[in-house]
């Protein structure tokens, strides 16, 4: 279930509202076009600034329309573990094949305290869970000892490591338990991470390229490495184009372009500066996608 390229997918507004049927017309594109799962509400989808009822409504959008066609790995991690539980429940009962955890921000938990949050979501809920480490946004890096520790629990699953720190994703593989599955959570290093044994990545640039960069992943894992290398350097420019500005406005900018949803964010988030505009508009176009 946890191989290959999975879509962090962003979350489509319009007048204020989510966008349900321009969300449906994006999943069947993904579907479509061979993507081998999604992630509904994660960083991409603007989780922070959806209510519960909204978060609940993406997650039952996305089951539905994949309609088992491909795994959906629900969002469902918060700071607070009463809450990450209750969304966790929802997702299971509508269907999900797993969750998406991200660490506890904000509050800085001890080590200790980040292993008892995902411990105690993994005895409340039955579902596979994949732990989500991202420095960037928490404040908060989880160590390889702790990621081993939790790799015992039955049910959690993986880790999407998005710390950019291939010495530390060696070290967690080196420390976790056999088959457990390590999904890289950057662009930039999906290729590298794979030749140290990971499965795969959740993406931000399947968003716009779902064909290609599964099909990265394939060439690896079936050990065609000079193809799937081509593939990545062939895809580096537009991932560097979506981290331009704070994701997710790039890519959903990105999407605006290509006629596919509203370009419409949540505060705080805000347009692109022209200048940035200008740039990811060029790599679009670089990639005949525009």
């Amino acid at each position: 279930m946890f191989t290959g390229a999975f879509t962090a997918l962003v979350t489509p507004f319009k007048d204020g509202e989510i966008d349900e049927e321009a969300l449906r017309r994006l999943i069947e594109f993904h579907v479509e076009n061979g993507i081998d799962g999604l992630v509904p509400c994660g960083t991409t989808g603007e989780s922070a600034t959806l209510s519960h009822e909204e978060h609940n409504r993406v997650i039952d959008i996305a089951i539905e329309t994949a309609r088992g066609r491909v795994p959906v790995i629900a969002g469902t991690g918060s700071n607070s573990t009463v809450e990450t539980l209750t969304l966790t429940k929802h997702a299971k009962e509508a269907g999900a094949d797993a969750a998406l955890l991200i660490s506890p921000y904000y509050n800085k938990p001890s080590q200790d305290g980040v292993y008892e949050h995902y411990r105690r979501v993994a005895e409340e809920v039955d579902l596979p869970l994949i732990v989500y480490n991202v420095p960037s946004r928490t404040g908060l890096n989880m160590l390889p000892e702790t990621v081993a520790r939790l790799s015992e629990i039955k049910n959690i699953a993986g880790i999407k490591e998005a710390t950019g720190d291939l010495a530390q994703v060696s070290e967690v593989i080196e420390r976790s338990r056999e088959g457990f599955c390590v999904l890289s959570g950057d662009d930039f290093t999906t290729l590298p991470l794979l030749s140290l044994g990971g499965r795969g990545v959740i993406s931000v640039i399947s968003n716009l390229v779902p064909g290609e960069t599964a099909e990265m992943c394939r060439l690896f894992l079936s050990g065609k490495i000079e193809e799937a290398r081509r593939v990545h350097f062939r895809l580096q420019g537009l991932a560097r184009a979506m981290f331009i500005e704070t994701n997710p406005v790039p890519v959903k900018t990105a999407l605006s372009m290509m006629g596919m949803i509203e370009e419409e964010f949540r505060l705080p988030l805000v347009g692109m500066k022209e200048g940035n505009r200008r740039k990811l508009k060029e790599a679009l176009d670089s990639q005949g996608l525009i």
